[in-house]
């Protein structure tokens, strides 16, 4: 069918639509960093769909909107069921919140603070609570062996 036989409503229904944003549903443990997080985000997600509604909201750019609302909700959901976990108050257990280093197999170390879902970012060594490698390390001291992708690793420091 030509573009030119499409209706104008069924390309701003299309363009509206947008799929929610899926919730975990592991508990929403939090450190204090990610609460606050998670603060800003929903002020921002908040913004945006005040900004959305003010330009016109569905009469103007359904998919701003959309993208809005679904953002607006989902951050509102996570503050929501967000549970705050202090830090570790002693340091030579793996704990949520702390950082745990460990050597690999193949020669490498590596460290992670573990972390909220929301807040992981492997990228800059923090990972999520429910991820393998820290379910795999949670609870372990120095000295401790865990299997961790088909290979063990050997914790060697433990921190706050």
């Amino acid at each position: 069918m030509s573009v030119a036989f499409t209706r104008e409503e069924d390309v701003e229904a299309a363009a509206a639509f947008v799929p929610d944003r899926p919730v975990s549903s592991h508990p929403n443990n939090v450190t204090p960093a990610g609460l606050a997080a998670l603060d800003e985000a929903l002020a921002r997600a908040r913004a945006a769909h005040q900004a959305a509604q003010a330009d016109g909201g569905v009469q103007g750019d359904r998919s701003a909107m959309a993208l809005a609302t679904r953002d607006l909700r989902y951050y509102a959901s996570r503050r929501a069921s967000a549970q705050l976990i202090e830090p570790p108050t002693q340091s030579d257990v793996v704990a949520f919140g702390g950082t745990v280093t460990f050597d690999r197999d193949d020669g490498r170390r590596q460290t992670f603070r573990i972390v909220g879902e929301d807040e992981a970012d492997a990228a800059r060594g923090s990972v999520s609570h429910v991820s393998p490698l820290a379910r795999a390390l949670l609870g372990k001291r120095v000295g401790d062996e865990a299997f961790v992708a088909g290979g063990e690793v050997l914790v060697i420091a433990v921190g706050r």
